[in-house]
């Protein structure tokens, strides 16, 4: 199952295949493994989809009230790709192969993915809200599903992203606000 745009060094290099989950070195058992994998997965989809809009947006972004904005989009991508790394290696640890490459994350894709044209600040920004406000949803129910088998480990990993991301969310509200950014309808 490649496509002509993907690589496939051989079988013989295979180490493991993608979307399986093999017995893992801390003793979860497989089942409850496999769930929690699937879950940080849909994750891994979602940060990944709101990291490249993120940078997007601080590559595209013009205006008089730009500023500030990119500078937080520049480092709110920073902390979003410092949580991928942490879920992904989690992923590994937990017998799975974490999400990567567009296939991957189109099959656990929680949110859409904005369209490559380059939109102004207001509507990139409501996007990004909305992508935040998804995340966040899912990243609570991921935590209790993880504190319901037993993964305590995968629950404070979560804890600690999600704290940050709702951080982030909270100040793509504050540049949404009425008092702020220029409105283009006025």
């Amino acid at each position: 199952m490649s496509a002509p745009h993907l690589r496939n060094p051989g079988d013989d290099a295979l180490r493991q295949e993608w979307d399986t989950v093999v017995d893992n070195e801390l003793r979860l058992n497989r089942e409850a493994a496999a769930r929690v994998v699937e879950a940080l997965n849909a994750d891994l989809s979602g940060l990944y989809i709101l990291f490249n809009q993120l940078r997007k947006h601080y590559w595209t972004l013009e205006g008089r009230e730009v500023r500030p904005v990119v500078e937080f989009l520049e480092d709110a991508a920073d902390r979003l790709s410092e949580a991928t790394d942490e879920i992904a290696i989690r992923v590994h640890a937990l017998g799975g192969v974490p999400v990567n490459g567009p296939m991957g994350i189109r099959q656990h894709a929680p949110m859409t993915i904005e369209g490559a044209d380059v939109y102004a600040l207001r509507p990139s920004l409501e996007h990004d809200l909305e992508a935040y406000a998804t995340l966040v949803a899912q990243l609570r129910d991921h935590v209790a599903l993880a504190h319901e088998l037993g993964d305590e480990t995968t629950v404070e990993i979560l804890r600690g992203h999600l704290r940050t991301i709702e951080t982030d969310a909270h100040d793509v509200e504050k540049f949404l606000a009425d008092d702020t950014l220029v409105r283009t309808d006025e």
